[in-house]
């Protein structure tokens, strides 16, 4: 049986280590010029002395370039796609063909790991992407275990998975929050995106409040729920899927790395004996409930969310 990677998105270099320590087998990072929704934003250096930090005990880092890029950022991609490589970064993650078509020219021997966020759905959309160069497609969040299994059974690349985590509902390029305030006549610190500084849309009908924030790519508004199936990982890793994703965005360094030492846990224990994978899961995720702010309830995200057609 295959055990999955277990890729993880820390806050800044610090925590690579750490992070390694307590189970990570990979992790993504990168500048938010380039990157979208990243936990932390790295700065050219940083990436590079993460990098080095992970290769040195054998990890592995992919460098986010992911974000929606205008014209006027096209130029920057070649020369960031050749930092990436001369840094020794073990694959780009992008959603915009301009990076996939550049990469031929500026980084031709970099692995690539398709990421549109949102348009990953099946094994047809997979495998077109695989045959243009990528080696790895990032499903959607949206799909039901039914869909992510099927789409691995019939996938010619890799398949990453979000297992924990938020989601992102709305994102808009416009500065939708500080021309509100403006209008308002007030100012807005852009870069909202430490946890005391977290702002909200409240849905008085839901009852739910939705995490948002501005930075260098717009407005971003997140789930109310955080995603955990930690006690719901067999199936995946019997159907062979390739990387397990936590999400760390909007949480703190000490949040992270709990939750990669539980998930470290429950992989490691399902491999070895799913009988006790089985004794142990509820109790796992009865800790990461502890672990969880009061604003963040966990639910199963789609994982079980019947299909309408």
């Amino acid at each position: 049986m295959k055990k999955p990677e277990l890729l993880v998105t820390p806050k800044k270099v610090d925590e690579i280590v750490p992070l390694i320590e307590a189970g990570a087998d990979a992790f993504i990072i990168g500048e938010q010029k380039f990157g979208l929704r990243l936990a932390g934003d790295f700065s050219r250096e940083e990436v590079k002395e993460a990098i080095a930090l992970a290769h040195q005990h054998g990890k592995k880092v992919y460098v986010a370039m992911n974000a929606i890029f205008h014209n006027e950022l096209v130029e920057e991609i070649g020369e960031y796609l050749t930092f990436a490589s001369e840094a020794g970064a073990d694959a780009v993650v992008y959603g915009d063909p301009a990076v996939l078509m550049m990469a031929k020219e500026f980084a031709p021997s970099m692995k690539l790991h398709w990421n549109t966020e949102t348009t990953a759905t099946n094994w047809h959309t997979c495998n077109y992407w695989g045959r243009k160069g990528s080696k790895r497609a990032v499903l959607a969040r949206e799909l039901s275990m039914d869909a992510i299994v099927e789409t691995k059974e019939h996938a010619e690349v890799e398949i990453e998975v979000q297992i924990h985590g938020m989601t992102c509902m709305f994102q808009s390029k416009r500065s939708l929050l500080g021309n509100y305030f403006e209008y308002q006549g007030k100012a807005l610190k852009i870069e909202n995106r430490d946890q005391e500084e977290a702002m909200f849309l409240f849905d008085p009908e839901r009852d739910n409040k939705y995490p948002i924030f501005e930075d260098a790519n717009g407005t971003h508004i997140m789930s109310p729920n955080d995603m955990c199936i930690i006690d719901e990982l067999g199936e995946m890793i019997d159907a062979g899927i390739d990387s397990f994703k936590i999400d760390g965005i909007l949480q703190t360094s000490e949040y992270i790395l709990d939750v990669t030492k539980k998930y470290r846990l429950a992989i490691d224990t399902y491999i070895a004996d799913q009988d006790k994978y089985e004794e142990i899961k509820e109790g796992l995720l009865s800790e990461i409930e502890e672990l969880q702010a009061k604003n963040r309830p966990l639910d199963t995200g789609f994982f079980f969310k019947e299909t309408v057609y």
